[in-house]
């Protein structure tokens, strides 16, 4: 029996080092290294390799024993079945149908499946390797596993079988017409484009084009309140996406939500550049995006000081660019609100296992004569952070199944990425994900100026968003350790997108509030009071506390100095990748 072991456990090493070395196949040198080292560590523990082995194997063993158990209480008809040895994770959506559980080789499919990848795991855990090694080979070694479940391929999914029966294969027809259609698109279709467009039934605040440079345009929202505040609020959004996410359908528009609310609300829609636009720098998006934005908006609306919001990309700009005002002595802003927006880079979450010295030398390399960054391929590294849900899920429902998505505003935003310049994308990739130069003092210089995210001292609202996959929550939370001033944190219920986008109206989930700022994120979750329905309200109420007096509602959109050019949204959100 252990010669028995010792020969399985060699076959078994040699198949794990080809599938792991074919996993790194194509990746960086530093992604193969973490592979190698993987196959060293078990080298050198041997005796942990073979328990972890030994467990494995008795787990098949009780599998194959469960399967001839099942037969012989079929046959019986009396005995009742013997439970699984193995079962999904709760919320786990790919073995749903009855007939992963009750025909047997669809059954034995998955249960092996779900043995072998917990061993993966487990030997993954078992490896010494250092924090960013570790990191990156649980990345790519759940890349395989969930590449490589049943439900992904035709002959193993009962649900793409039995539909194929039921339509005389006219289901797996269609599917390779929507493998057709989406290879013409270069991305998986996540929802029915043809539901929504943008000016017709998504983006549709009421609103004009006040002011616009080739790097930007910035819309003027029209006020349906007879007063409103008299500080304007600006909002930054990300440029890696278009900035409707915060301006969707009525009913879950963060925009109209605040012009309800009686705040006159500027909104900077970003440029989907062109290959000629390709040197545009991490400088100019402060200066003649973020900082002249605040600058048109203080003009038009004729006061000293507005309020400021920025998401995710755009709040990280947001606060570059308050630095750069704060070191020339411009205080332009008088709060500012911070959206899932990570300014200490330290922890960057599961991105952070694409980007590498040898990643961020050769951009550098591609861009140092200018050209762009593809908005496909940034779409891309952000759908393999959740893979079942926007890879797999739709390669089973579209190809193999031969459906359409359904209509869903939230990833038609997804799907509508846009290039970005490549000289700010690699200084922004190496002094935040890679350097995290942001958060020190004085180590960056910008617009000629050193920031110092210290010395902005303002009242500050940060969200951050309790599932997020793209800025941790435990990072947003390090925001309340670099900025200066009295600072409100909020933590809400739900991932990086519907964390932010859910409005009072669907009284939805929960968000948590802590008066209190400890130093360590988990102690401020300790003692926050969990509160039901959207933070949108408490943000209102805090945001009003900053708008000054109530004036009466400006009839006209923009100025003498910046006149009304075109009705909202403009034309450069309309500008797509396709």
């Amino acid at each position: 029996m252990q010669a028995s072991y010792e020969n399985l456990a060699l076959a078994s090493r040699k198949f794990a080092d080809d599938v792991l070395g074919s996993l790194s196949a194509g990746q960086r040198l530093e992604s193969a290294e973490v592979f190698k080292s993987l196959a060293a560590s078990l080298a050198q523990d041997s005796e942990r390799w073979a328990a972890l082995q030994q467990r494995y194997y008795q787990r098949h063993l009780e599998l194959w024993t469960n399967i001839a158990a099942r037969a012989d209480a079929t046959r019986a008809a009396t005995a009742a079945p013997p439970a699984p040895v193995a079962v999904p994770d709760q919320g786990d959506r790919r073995f749903q149908s009855r007939e992963w559980r009750e025909l047997p080789f669809f059954d034995y499919l998955k249960q092996a499946y779900l043995i072998n990848s917990r061993w993966l795991a487990e030997v993954v855990e078992a490896v010494q390797l250092d924090a960013p090694a570790k990191h990156k080979l649980r990345f790519f070694t759940r890349q395989l596993v969930e590449a490589a479940a049943p439900a992904n391929f035709p002959a193993t999914n009962p649900d793409v079988l039995k539909l194929a029966s039921e339509t005389r294969g006219e289901s797996l027809l269609r599917g390779l017409e929507n493998l057709n259609e989406d290879c013409r698109k270069g991305r998986i279709s996540t929802t029915d484009e043809s539901a929504f467009e943008v000016g017709r039934n998504i983006a549709v605040t009421p609103g004009a084009v006040v002011y616009e440079n080739e790097l930007m345009q910035l819309i003027q929202y029209r006020p349906v309140t007879d007063s409103v505040y008299e500080r304007p609020l600006v909002m930054v959004p990300p440029c890696i996406n278009k900035y409707y996410i915060l301006d969707l359908q009525p009913e879950n528009s963060f925009v109209h939500y605040a012009v309800t609310q009686g705040h006159t609300v500027f909104m900077v829609s970003w440029r989907n550049v062109s290959a000629d636009m390709g040197r545009i720098t991490w400088d100019q998006y402060l200066e003649q995006g973020v900082i002249k934005a605040l600058e048109v908006a203080r003009g038009i609306c004729g006061v000293r000081q507005i309020n400021a919001l920025g998401f995710c990309v755009g709040g990280t700009l947001l606060a570059a660019a308050l630095a750069v005002l704060r070191a020339k002595r411009r205080n332009l802003a008088a709060s500012v609100t911070y959206l899932t927006t990570m300014l200490d880079f330290s922890d960057a979450g599961d991105i952070s296992v694409y980007i590498d010295e040898a990643y961020v030398s050769q951009r550098e390399k591609d861009f140092a004569h200018g050209g762009v960054l593809q908005g496909k391929e940034l779409a891309l590294t952000f759908s393999s952070l959740r893979p079942n849900d926007l890879i797999w899920n739709y390669v089973v429902n579209n190809y193999l199944k031969g459906r359409k998505p359904e209509a869903f505003d939230l990833l038609y935003w997804n799907s509508d990425s846009t290039n970005l310049p490549g000289a700010m994308f690699v200084y922004y990739v190496r002094n935040t994900y890679l350097e995290n130069n942001l958060r020190v003092p004085g180590k960056l210089s910008n617009c000629g100026v050193r920031v110092d995210l210290s010395k902005i001292k303002l009242p500050t609202f940060v969200l951050a968003s309790r599932e997020d996959h793209i800025v941790p929550w435990k990072s947003a939370y390090r925001t309340t350790r670099l900025v200066g001033g009295n600072i409100e944190f909020v933590l809400a219920a739900s991932g990086h997108i519907a964390g932010v986008i859910n409005p009072p109206s669907a009284n939805r989930r929960y968000y948590w509030r802590n008066a209190g700022l400890p130093a360590d994120a988990d102690d401020w979750f300790a003692g926050a009071g969990k509160y039901p329905g959207s933070w949108w309200s408490c943000w209102s109420e805090w945001l009003a506390g900053h708008g000054g007096a109530r004036v009466a509602a400006r009839t006209e959109l923009g100025g003498a100095r910046y006149p009304a050019t075109e009705s909202a949204p403009g034309r450069y959100v309309k500008q797509r990748c396709d």
